[in-house]
Protein backbone atom coordinates (compact mmCIF):
# COMPACT_ATOMS: atom_id res chain seq x y z
CA UNK A 1 0.00 0.00 0.00
CA UNK A 2 1.21 3.35 -0.95
CA UNK A 3 2.07 5.44 2.21
CA UNK A 4 0.83 9.30 2.59
CA UNK A 5 3.25 11.60 0.95
CA UNK A 6 3.81 14.87 3.29
CA UNK A 7 6.63 17.84 2.01
CA UNK A 8 8.31 19.19 5.34
CA UNK A 9 10.23 22.42 4.99
CA UNK A 10 13.57 21.14 5.90
CA UNK A 11 15.96 20.31 5.96
CA UNK A 12 14.80 16.61 7.11
CA UNK A 13 17.28 14.43 9.30
CA UNK A 14 16.47 10.71 11.03
CA UNK A 15 15.81 10.73 14.21
CA UNK A 16 14.56 14.52 14.37
CA UNK A 17 10.33 14.95 15.11
CA UNK A 18 8.76 17.72 13.00
CA UNK A 19 5.63 19.74 13.65
CA UNK A 20 2.94 20.02 10.85
CA UNK A 21 0.12 22.64 11.45
CA UNK A 22 -2.53 24.29 8.86
CA UNK A 23 -3.50 22.46 5.89
CA UNK A 24 -0.92 19.63 6.39
CA UNK A 25 -2.28 18.78 9.79
CA UNK A 26 -5.78 19.28 8.76
CA UNK A 27 -5.72 17.00 5.72
CA UNK A 28 -3.90 14.17 7.76
CA UNK A 29 -6.31 14.44 10.64
CA UNK A 30 -9.64 14.92 9.31
CA UNK A 31 -9.28 13.82 6.29
CA UNK A 32 -7.39 11.25 6.03
CA UNK A 33 -8.01 10.59 9.67
CA UNK A 34 -4.72 9.12 10.54
CA UNK A 35 -3.63 8.50 13.98
CA UNK A 36 -1.11 7.85 16.19
CA UNK A 37 1.46 5.24 14.56
CA UNK A 38 0.06 5.51 11.26
CA UNK A 39 3.31 5.73 9.00
CA UNK A 40 4.06 8.10 6.28
CA UNK A 41 6.39 9.33 3.76
CA UNK A 42 7.94 13.33 4.27
CA UNK A 43 10.51 14.99 1.95
CA UNK A 44 11.65 18.68 1.51
CA UNK A 45 12.03 18.86 -1.70
CA UNK A 46 15.56 18.26 -2.11
CA UNK A 47 15.68 15.20 -2.88
CA UNK A 48 15.47 11.67 -1.47
CA UNK A 49 12.52 10.63 1.02
CA UNK A 50 12.12 9.72 4.57
CA UNK A 51 10.03 7.22 6.40
CA UNK A 52 8.04 8.49 9.13
CA UNK A 53 5.11 8.05 11.42
CA UNK A 54 2.42 10.14 13.87
CA UNK A 55 4.25 10.70 17.04
CA UNK A 56 1.27 12.90 18.40
CA UNK A 57 -2.03 14.25 16.83
CA UNK A 58 -3.94 17.02 18.56
CA UNK A 59 -6.25 19.46 17.62
CA UNK A 60 -4.77 21.42 14.73
CA UNK A 61 -1.11 19.87 15.95
CA UNK A 62 0.69 16.92 14.32
CA UNK A 63 4.01 15.41 15.50
CA UNK A 64 6.02 13.14 13.20
CA UNK A 65 9.25 11.44 13.76
CA UNK A 66 11.27 11.35 10.95
CA UNK A 67 12.83 8.00 9.67
CA UNK A 68 15.78 6.83 7.49
CA UNK A 69 16.33 8.65 4.33
CA UNK A 70 15.74 6.80 0.98
CA UNK A 71 17.79 8.00 -1.63
CA UNK A 72 14.99 7.91 -4.33
CA UNK A 73 14.46 10.13 -7.40
CA UNK A 74 12.01 10.33 -9.59
CA UNK A 75 12.73 13.14 -11.74
CA UNK A 76 12.99 13.07 -15.33
CA UNK A 77 16.52 13.02 -17.75
CA UNK A 78 15.13 16.20 -19.27
CA UNK A 79 15.70 19.45 -18.06
CA UNK A 80 12.76 21.15 -19.04
CA UNK A 81 11.49 24.58 -18.66
CA UNK A 82 8.32 26.15 -18.78
CA UNK A 83 7.47 29.60 -19.70
CA UNK A 84 3.52 30.19 -19.51
CA UNK A 85 1.99 33.24 -20.65
CA UNK A 86 0.01 33.71 -17.11
CA UNK A 87 -3.49 33.28 -17.91
CA UNK A 88 -6.82 33.42 -15.28
CA UNK A 89 -6.94 32.20 -12.08
CA UNK A 90 -8.00 27.77 -12.73
CA UNK A 91 -6.37 27.83 -15.73
CA UNK A 92 -3.01 28.95 -14.61
CA UNK A 93 -3.27 26.68 -11.37
CA UNK A 94 -4.07 24.16 -13.77
CA UNK A 95 -0.92 24.33 -15.87
CA UNK A 96 1.50 24.24 -12.81
CA UNK A 97 -0.39 21.40 -11.03
CA UNK A 98 -0.10 19.23 -14.40
CA UNK A 99 3.92 20.80 -15.10
CA UNK A 100 5.30 19.48 -12.27
CA UNK A 101 3.30 16.30 -12.75
CA UNK A 102 4.89 15.89 -16.32
CA UNK A 103 8.08 16.42 -14.84
CA UNK A 104 9.04 20.27 -15.16
CA UNK A 105 12.43 21.13 -13.91
CA UNK A 106 11.65 25.29 -14.29
CA UNK A 107 8.29 27.09 -14.15
CA UNK A 108 8.17 31.17 -15.52
CA UNK A 109 5.28 32.89 -15.06
CA UNK A 110 5.64 35.36 -17.94
CA UNK A 111 3.64 38.64 -18.20
CA UNK A 112 2.50 39.32 -21.86
CA UNK A 113 0.49 42.36 -23.83
CA UNK A 114 -2.58 39.59 -23.55
CA UNK A 115 -1.94 38.62 -20.32
CA UNK A 116 -6.05 39.32 -18.40
CA UNK A 117 -3.96 39.15 -14.89
CA UNK A 118 -2.11 41.93 -13.92
CA UNK A 119 -0.17 41.63 -11.15
CA UNK A 120 1.30 44.08 -8.16
CA UNK A 121 4.64 42.88 -6.60
CA UNK A 122 1.96 42.33 -3.67
CA UNK A 123 0.01 40.43 -5.96
CA UNK A 124 3.39 38.54 -7.34
CA UNK A 125 4.15 37.66 -4.32
CA UNK A 126 0.93 36.25 -3.38
CA UNK A 127 0.48 34.40 -6.81
CA UNK A 128 3.66 33.29 -6.14
CA UNK A 129 2.98 31.43 -2.68
CA UNK A 130 -0.21 30.23 -4.32
CA UNK A 131 1.41 28.45 -7.38
CA UNK A 132 4.20 26.86 -5.20
CA UNK A 133 1.69 25.48 -2.90
CA UNK A 134 -0.12 23.56 -5.91
CA UNK A 135 3.44 22.64 -7.30
CA UNK A 136 3.46 21.05 -3.38
CA UNK A 137 0.68 19.06 -3.39
CA UNK A 138 1.28 18.16 -7.00
CA UNK A 139 4.84 16.88 -5.77
CA UNK A 140 3.23 14.81 -2.49
CA UNK A 141 0.84 13.08 -5.49
CA UNK A 142 3.00 12.22 -8.12
CA UNK A 143 5.92 10.98 -6.12
CA UNK A 144 8.58 13.39 -6.72
CA UNK A 145 10.58 14.35 -3.75
CA UNK A 146 12.40 17.70 -5.55
CA UNK A 147 10.26 20.71 -5.83
CA UNK A 148 10.64 22.65 -9.86
CA UNK A 149 11.95 25.85 -9.33
CA UNK A 150 9.61 28.85 -9.54
CA UNK A 151 10.00 32.06 -10.52
CA UNK A 152 8.40 35.27 -9.78
CA UNK A 153 6.51 36.31 -12.71
CA UNK A 154 8.49 38.46 -15.16
CA UNK A 155 7.69 40.37 -18.09
CA UNK A 156 8.48 38.71 -21.28
CA UNK A 157 10.54 41.44 -22.66
CA UNK A 158 12.81 40.81 -19.73
CA UNK A 159 12.59 37.31 -19.88
CA UNK A 160 13.81 37.13 -23.73
CA UNK A 161 16.99 39.67 -22.44
CA UNK A 162 17.19 37.32 -19.55
CA UNK A 163 19.33 34.46 -19.24
CA UNK A 164 16.10 32.22 -17.73
CA UNK A 165 15.61 30.62 -21.17
CA UNK A 166 18.15 27.84 -21.14
CA UNK A 167 19.29 25.61 -24.30
CA UNK A 168 17.30 24.39 -26.73
CA UNK A 169 14.16 27.05 -26.61
CA UNK A 170 11.13 26.56 -28.36
CA UNK A 171 8.06 29.06 -29.02
CA UNK A 172 4.26 27.14 -29.12
CA UNK A 173 2.69 28.91 -31.92
CA UNK A 174 0.00 27.63 -34.26
CA UNK A 175 2.02 29.43 -37.19
CA UNK A 176 5.16 27.25 -35.94
CA UNK A 177 7.31 26.19 -39.22
CA UNK A 178 7.64 22.90 -37.68
CA UNK A 179 6.21 20.63 -35.12
CA UNK A 180 7.85 18.96 -31.92
CA UNK A 181 8.78 15.54 -33.76
CA UNK A 182 10.82 17.42 -35.84
CA UNK A 183 13.19 18.31 -33.53
CA UNK A 184 16.50 16.82 -33.45
CA UNK A 185 17.35 15.17 -29.98
CA UNK A 186 18.79 18.62 -27.86
CA UNK A 187 21.90 18.68 -26.39
CA UNK A 188 20.84 20.05 -23.07
CA UNK A 189 17.90 21.91 -21.39
CA UNK A 190 14.52 22.69 -23.40
CA UNK A 191 12.87 26.28 -22.31
CA UNK A 192 9.04 25.95 -23.69
CA UNK A 193 7.57 29.34 -23.95
CA UNK A 194 3.51 29.53 -24.13
CA UNK A 195 1.24 32.32 -24.65
CA UNK A 196 -2.02 33.50 -22.77
CA UNK A 197 -5.17 33.59 -23.35
CA UNK A 198 -5.42 34.76 -26.61
CA UNK A 199 -1.72 33.75 -27.84
CA UNK A 200 1.52 36.03 -28.55
CA UNK A 201 0.92 39.29 -30.66
CA UNK A 202 3.00 38.96 -33.43
CA UNK A 203 5.52 41.61 -32.29
CA UNK A 204 5.74 39.28 -29.21
CA UNK A 205 6.56 36.13 -31.55
CA UNK A 206 9.15 38.41 -33.74
CA UNK A 207 10.97 39.02 -30.30
CA UNK A 208 10.98 35.58 -29.56
CA UNK A 209 11.86 34.32 -32.67
CA UNK A 210 14.80 37.13 -32.75
CA UNK A 211 15.76 36.07 -29.37
CA UNK A 212 16.85 32.42 -30.48
CA UNK A 213 13.27 30.96 -29.84
CA UNK A 214 12.32 27.77 -32.87
CA UNK A 215 8.49 28.38 -33.49
CA UNK A 216 6.77 24.90 -33.38
CA UNK A 217 3.32 24.10 -33.15
CA UNK A 218 1.12 21.06 -32.05
CA UNK A 219 -1.21 20.34 -35.04
CA UNK A 220 -3.57 22.01 -37.28
CA UNK A 221 -6.44 22.54 -34.44
CA UNK A 222 -5.49 25.93 -32.41
CA UNK A 223 -5.23 24.89 -28.57
CA UNK A 224 -6.17 26.80 -25.56
CA UNK A 225 -3.13 27.86 -23.19
CA UNK A 226 -3.60 25.09 -20.95
CA UNK A 227 -3.95 22.63 -23.19
CA UNK A 228 -1.19 23.25 -25.09
CA UNK A 229 1.19 23.31 -22.04
CA UNK A 230 0.03 19.77 -21.29
CA UNK A 231 -0.19 18.24 -24.57
CA UNK A 232 3.68 19.84 -25.52
CA UNK A 233 4.85 18.67 -22.00
CA UNK A 234 3.97 15.19 -22.65
CA UNK A 235 5.18 15.19 -25.78
CA UNK A 236 8.45 16.74 -25.12
CA UNK A 237 8.57 14.07 -22.32
CA UNK A 238 7.70 11.06 -24.98
CA UNK A 239 10.53 12.23 -27.15
CA UNK A 240 13.32 13.18 -25.17
CA UNK A 241 13.07 12.67 -21.36
CA UNK A 242 11.13 9.32 -19.68
CA UNK A 243 7.68 8.51 -20.86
Amino acid sequence: MRLTRVYVEGPLLAGKRVRLEGGSASHITRVLRLRVGAALTVFDGTGGEHEASIDKAHGGEVIVAVGERAAIERESPLQLTLAQGVSRGERMDLVVQKATELGVTGFVPVLTERSVVRLSAQQSDRKLNHWRAIAIAACEQCGRNRLPALAAPVALRDFLKGEAAAGTRLLLSPSGSGSLGDLPRPAGAITALIGPEGGLTDEEEQAALAAGFIGVRLGPRVLRTETAAIAALALLQRQFGDF
